[in-house]
C-alpha cells in the first residue's frame, strides 16, 4: 500500500474514532520528561485539527510549570516556524484552517510535539505528505538538539511505515497507551 492509500485509511479511522474521547495523560508525559532528566524548557506542540490527538492539555500543565510554549506558523514558500504562544492568548486562522499564534516571538524548540498520522515500531513517522515537520526537523538539528516526541492514536501504528531520505525519525512516540 502507497503512502496515499495508507494516509487516507488512517485519516478516516480517526473520524470514525473522534467520539471514542481517547485522551493523552499530560501527567505520565512530564513524568516521562522528569525521568529522562531533560532540563529543557521551551516546547513547541500544534493545534490539533482534523481529529489528531489532542495536546493542548499537555501543553496547559507544561505552561504551568514554567514551560515557554510555541505553536507552528506556516509562512512564505510553506515554510513553518515556531512561534511563542500562552493558552490564553488569541490565535488567528491560517490559509489551511490551522489556528495560529499571532506572535512574532521565534522560538526554537527544546522538545517538539509532533503530530502523526502514523508511525511504526521503529519511530518512522507518516504525515500529511507535505513535508512541514520534515523540513523544520532538518533546519533546526543544524542549529541544535532537539527531542521529537510524536502524538498518536494507538490504532495508528501501521507494520513499517514507507520511507523516503527526506523522512524524519522521532525519538518517542506517546499514544494513550503509554510511550514507545
Amino acid at each position: 500500500m502507497n503512502k496515499f492509500n495508507i494516509r487516507s485509511k488512517i485519516l478516516n479511522l480517526r473520524k470514525i474514532n473522534s467520539n471514542k474521547n481517547f485522551k493523552l495523560d499530560s501527567d505520565k508525559f512530564f513524568s516521562f520528561l522528569n525521568t529522562k532528566k531533560y532540563s529543557l524548557k521551551n516546547i513547541g506542540g500544534y493545534y490539533p485539527v482534523n481529529y489528531e490527538i489532542d495536546d493542548l492539555e499537555i501543553l496547559h500543565l507544561m505552561e504551568k510549570k514554567k514551560y515557554k510554549i510555541s505553536l507552528p506558523v506556516i509562512g512564505k514558500n510553506n515554510h513553518m516556524e515556531f512561534f511563542k504562544w500562552s493558552i490564553s492568548d488569541l490565535l488567528i486562522i491560517n490559509k489551511y484552517g490551522i489556528p495560529e499564534p499571532e506572535s512574532f516571538n521565534v522560538i526554537y524548540p527544546d522538545i517538539l510535539l509532533v503530530p502523526l498520522v502514523g508511525y511504526d515500531n521503529d519511530l518512522n513517522r507518516l504525515g500529511y505528505g507535505g513535508g512541514f515537520y520534515d523540513r523544520y526537523i532538518d533546519k533546526v538539528e543544524k542549529k541544535k538538539r532537539i527531542i521529537k516526541i510524536g502524538l498518536a492514536y494507538s490504532y495508528q501504528r501501521l507494520k513499517k511505515v514507507p520511507i523516503n531520505s527526506f523522512d524524519k525519525k522521532l525519538d518517542f512516540i506517546f499514544t494513550e497507551k503509554g510511550i514507545l
